[in-house]
């Protein structure tokens, strides 16, 4: 558990999965620990290069999984249409806070699953952001500047990223108003000010948070794994 919320979030999800069953597990879950300890076992000389870009930008990735589960459990038991939320913070370009879980609500489409993920992830990123702002207040920087700090969360599914930044209510978005709605007031187009964050719209295959959300295939898994780990 240490290893997949602070060093290797390639094995969050995994994680996750199994830590769900915790309460009463079976064989099958034993081999998928198994299965994840042979994997570091494998990798246990890697971790995560660090290659910060010398600026103070505060970048989230958030996904979600529309009914991953579904077929793969019990249709009796409600965790099997759940959709799972993945998001990753990262502070000029280095991995600071990564998550995998399952999301409370039921959600009735992809639409309603990445939209409750982004919500849920900014919760996250806008306290993150003050504090990181009130850190950099108290220290001296070179010649007097002050530091500027950019947040930006980055969204693949595009009808998310047009609620959010178009802010197109209609008949089925209607109802999101109360509970996910909540953010629409600190979203500007460059995410500068202090409780402020920019919505980008992102390629999946650019989407860092992807192998948060699902298991994968060994060549997309590598290639998200380089793009949040370095190897």
């Amino acid at each position: 558990m240490y290893l997949s919320t602070n060093t290797r979030p390639d094995i969050t999800f995994a994680v996750s999965q199994v830590a769900r069953f915790s309460s009463e597990p079976k064989q099958s879950h034993a081999t998928a620990v198994k299965t994840i300890l042979c994997y570091l076992k494998r990798t246990c000389t890697k971790g995560m290069i660090i290659k910060p870009t010398g600026k103070l930008n505060l970048d989230l990735f958030v996904d979600a999984d529309f009914c991953g589960l579904y077929n793969t459990e019990p249709h009796t038991n409600p965790n099997s249409v759940r959709s799972r939320t993945g998001f990753i913070v990262k502070l000029s370009n280095c991995p600071l806070i990564w998550r995998s879980q399952l999301q409370t609500s039921i959600t009735c489409s992809t639409l309603e699953a990445e939209y409750n993920a982004l919500s849920s992830a900014l919760k996250t990123l806008i306290p993150l952001k003050h504090l990181l702002i009130e850190a950099t207040n108290h220290v001296e920087l070179d010649n007097g500047i002050r530091a500027t700090i950019w947040a930006s969360a980055f969204e693949n599914n595009q009808g998310a990223y047009f609620l959010v930044t178009k802010k197109r209510i209609t008949s089925r978005t209607r109802w999101y108003l109360n509970k996910w709605h909540w953010f629409w007031q600190h979203v500007t187009k460059d995410g500068v000010g202090p409780e402020t964050v920019a919505i980008h719209e992102l390629d999946t295959s650019l989407q860092d948070a992807d192998y948060l959300t699902k298991a994968q295939s060994c060549e997309p898994f590598e290639s998200n794994r380089f793009q949040v780990q370095g190897w």
